[in-house]
């Protein structure tokens, strides 16, 4: 294959130097390749005109149907090339167009798992939180009725001792033992001004 383009390398430089004989020879006459008079020029032409159409059907009959199969084959591969590029840039779109719309998907899934939870979570702290305070109020009612007793167990005892206390401070006093009833009373309405009875 290397060996066909050296040669007609060589034919071209062989032929371009047989050609330029006569001109080298003719020089000082003037322009030989203008002279159509000389039998040489003549032949020249001739030789020329017929090399031209050998090589004109050779090139038309073999070598340019040869290029033209090559560019059709390749336009074809290359629309094929471009077909299939444009069928996989369809196909990478229409994957992006699904992921895209799985992701929304999966963010509005997410968004409405994440609401759900909240809302468990808010129902969960309100049940607490009822409970909670159902307890609470539980024992303040429990504190308040163990206040309450206490504090009239507290009044009754304090009734007693004041009661005790005067009855002994008035026999001290007077030598007298008082009548309790009125003693009794007298304690009862002197705690009641001050609020303790």
């Amino acid at each position: 294959m290397k060996l066909f383009p050296r040669m007609k390398l060589l034919l071209g430089a062989g032929l371009g130097a047989s050609l330029m004989l006569p001109a080298v020879a003719l020089a000082a006459e003037g322009m030989p390749q203008l002279d159509l008079a000389n039998p040489l020029t003549t032949s020249q032409v001739i030789w020329g005109a017929i090399i031209f159409v050998v090589l004109y059907q050779v090139l038309t009959r073999n070598g340019l149907p040869l290029v033209a199969s090559v560019l059709d084959e390749r336009a074809a591969r290359i629309s094929m090339d471009l077909d299939g590029a444009r069928a996989a840039k369809a196909r990478a779109d229409a994957g992006v167009a699904d992921a895209r719309e799985a992701t929304a998907k999966a963010r509005a899934e997410a968004q409405g798992a994440i609401a759900a939870a909240v809302e468990e979570a808010k129902k969960a702290a309100a049940a607490q939180a009822e409970t909670l305070n159902a307890r609470l109020e539980k024992q303040l009612a429990d504190s308040e009725a163990q206040i309450t007793a206490a504090r009239a167990a507290a009044m009754g005892a304090i009734r007693q001792v004041a009661t005790d206390t005067a009855a002994t401070v008035v026999n001290r006093l007077t030598g007298i033992s008082p009548d309790q009833g009125r003693l009794g009373a007298a304690v009862w309405s002197a705690l009641a001004a001050r609020g303790i009875g």
